[in-house]
């Protein structure tokens, strides 16, 4: 019999909401996801020069152009992706997070994971998907400043960047995120 912890239950009500809102599971969105991928690449690099260069020396990227975060104590967010290897796609990922602590407010924003080795990037692919973080963060129309410790960084040579923030979501949160392989 499986057992279910409370963690995992209160991630899974937490992201159900937002996995409603769009799923792109047989969607034949690989187009769009793509464009949207190739779009936030050439902003990233425009507005912040030094990230060509981890681009140029990541064994991979994780690409996702838009991530929708909103919480009251408890928050969520969702977004959609692409894994790429240089310049080719391999894999779409949907990902979903869960919070909780002291946070208000509602943002927008895009996001990269750059797996500076093969390792790492291997480590991911065949990971269950989780990263466990905490994290304080300050975000306000068009300029953010973030503060976090990811499972996921702190354990392999992975480098996330966060952008492009919209809103305004003030918080000291625990949160959890499922990136989840998709067929678009």
């Amino acid at each position: 019999m499986t057992q279910i912890s409370r963690r995992n239950l209160a991630l899974g009500i937490l992201a159900t909401p937002l996995a409603a809102c769009g799923n792109g599971i047989g969607n034949n969105r690989a187009g769009t996801i793509d464009a949207r991928v190739d779009s936030t690449l050439n902003f990233l690099y425009q507005n912040y020069p030094g990230t060509q260069d981890l681009s140029n020396r990541a064994a991979g990227m994780l690409v996702r152009p838009l991530i929708t975060e909103g919480g009251l104590g408890l928050g969520g967010a969702f977004g959609f992706g692409a894994l790429r290897i240089g310049p080719t796609t391999v894999d779409y990922y949907s990902s979903a997070s869960g919070s909780a602590g002291l946070q208000i407010g509602a943002q927008q924003f895009s996001s990269v994971l750059f797996f500076m080795t093969e390792d790492a990037l291997l480590d991911f692919r065949k990971a269950d998907g989780w990263a466990a973080s905490a994290g304080l963060e300050y975000v306000a129309a068009q300029q953010g400043e973030t503060l976090r410790a990811e499972t996921i960084t702190s354990l392999s040579p992975v480098i996330a960047v966060i952008f492009a923030q919209t809103g305004l979501r003030i918080g000291a949160t625990l949160e959890g995120t499922k990136y989840t392989r998709i067929i678009p």
